[in-house]
């Protein structure tokens, strides 16, 4: 049934919460994950002020997603790592419609919360436009 599933994670807590479910599931249908982090343009910025070359911002990356990365690897999951560059709604819903991804999973909440009050959730944005079922882990 879920062959395909992608992981939205951000690092937060959420979707750590996420990645458990993952697991979860995954187990249940031998599935593939694929962890996809979307990094928008204030997140950019941020990692390359605080970085001194392209390595450590690469680095700076594996470390917020450290978290996520070791509930897969603990629940010896099958997955990769995907990185995108832009709005992470459209960007996670695009990749979804564009992929054979049969099930997205994603926290209801990540990391920029005031971003979330004033432009919605991306959660909301992705559970309304992607083709697939959503799984939004509260």
């Amino acid at each position: 049934m879920f062959q395909n599933i992608l992981l939205a994670a951000d690092g937060s807590s959420h979707s750590v919460r996420s990645a458990e479910y993952t697991v979860e599931i995954a187990k249940k249908f031998a599935s593939k994950v694929e962890v996809v982090y979307v990094v928008d343009g204030e997140t950019a910025k941020a990692d390359v002020l605080h970085a001194t070359d392209h390595t450590q911002v690469e680095k700076n990356r594996q470390e917020r997603m450290q978290p996520v990365t070791e509930v897969l690897q603990e629940g010896e999951i099958d997955y990769t790592v995907t990185v995108l560059h832009g709005e992470p709604g459209p960007k996670i819903v695009t990749y979804a419609n564009e992929h054979d991804i049969d099930c997205v999973i994603l926290g209801s909440r990540g990391r920029n919360n005031l971003q979330t009050f004033l432009l919605g959730s991306v959660s909301h944005k992705v559970a309304k436009r992607v083709e697939c079922p959503v799984l939004i882990v509260k």
